[in-house]
């Protein structure tokens, strides 16, 4: 086996983060999940309590924390509208402020670290599909611009504590992602989606449907920050992970009600503001760096997250609370 390292997860009770610890555990490393769980779940990270090489720690990454470490991966942050505009300074703040202590952590420590942003950083784009090199079209003070505008930010501050302070450190840019232990009620729409259908609920459309989105599996997600983080030197990013295949929202409805066998209808709501029309990732560096690409196909990676919520009893998932 490779060398032991010691690995920081923030944010590691998440939805890609208990996957990315289990990875690690897995692999013998000693890992370090910290999270404040404001939306993740103790239960996501419960069988990996009793690993010797495991370790849970609860904290705010807002504050400063002292720890010796390796490799850290920045993955604290909520990620869905409903979940980010609750408390929309917090969340400037948890991307800012974060980023600021996870840097500061690696360069006292000489540690490498991977900065988790997002395709959100292209806002509502007018490139497509969206290449590393395009800047992007976000409104600074829209609802989402704490989310979007936050991860630009940190953005910013890995780069130049790379230029300035030579921090080794490593960016992707995540699209939409999917899988077991997504929070059920992240507003997102395929976990709305799968919810409402296994509930025999109207499956809520935003729009007319014709948006689309491009959907990549957690495993494949999980796979491409591993081989980011562990990568050559001098492939710091930014590089977008996500799966290419572009999807309209109505057509992502129509398979979770197949698959699902539910009588759900489809009801059409307005669209909310800054909500992106196009998204779909150019992965031509991914591919080329990384040796990398998304291999589960959308209906069986749906199909085993419709068998993951048949699992969970709904009512264990909290909404955001006042204290965040």
């Amino acid at each position: 086996m490779s060398t032991i390292k010691r690995i920081l997860v923030t944010g590691g009770a998440g939805f890609l983060g208990s996957h990315l610890c289990e990875r690690m555990v897995e692999a013998g490393h000693d890992v370090i999940c910290l999270d404040n769980f404001f939306t993740s779940q103790k239960s996501n990270v419960a069988h990996l309590l009793d690993k010797p090489n495991f370790e849970l720690l609860r904290h705010d990454l807002t504050h400063p924390i002292f720890l010796e470490v390796d490799q850290i991966y920045n993955l604290a942050c909520p990620a869905s509208p409903g979940h980010y505009q609750y408390n929309p300074i917090k969340t400037m703040k948890t991307s800012v402020m974060g980023a600021i202590n996870m840097l500061g952590l690696a360069k006292r420590c000489n540690a490498r670290v991977l900065q988790a942003s997002t395709s959100e950083v292209y806002g509502d784009p007018e490139v497509h599909p969206q290449t590393e090199d395009y800047r992007g079209s976000v409104n600074p003070i829209g609802p989402r611009a704490c989310y979007d505008e936050g991860k630009r930010a940190a953005e910013t501050l890995f780069m130049d504590y790379h230029r300035r302070n030579n921090v080794d450190i490593r960016i992707v840019r995540i699209f939409n992602t999917y899988g077991p232990r997504m929070h059920p009620y992240d507003g997102r729409v395929v976990s709305n989606f799968i919810r409402q259908a296994i509930l025999g609920e109207d499956i809520t459309i935003f729009g007319d449907g014709a948006q689309t989105r491009s959907f990549c599996y957690r495993d494949d997600l999980v796979e491409g920050i591993i081989r980011m983080m562990d990568g050559s030197e001098d492939c710091i990013g930014p590089i977008n992970l996500g799966n290419p295949g572009e999807f309209t929202i109505r057509e992502l409805a129509d398979l979770v009600i197949e698959i699902t066998g539910s009588k759900s209808k489809l009801v059409e709501r307005p669209l909310p503001a800054d909500d992106p029309t196009r998204r779909q990732p150019d992965i031509t560096l991914a591919k080329k760096h990384l040796k990398w690409e998304p291999k589960v196909p959308l209906r069986e990676g749906l199909a085993e997250t419709i068998k993951w919520f048949h699992t969970i009893r709904l009512e264990d998932y909290r909404a955001p609370t006042p204290n965040y």
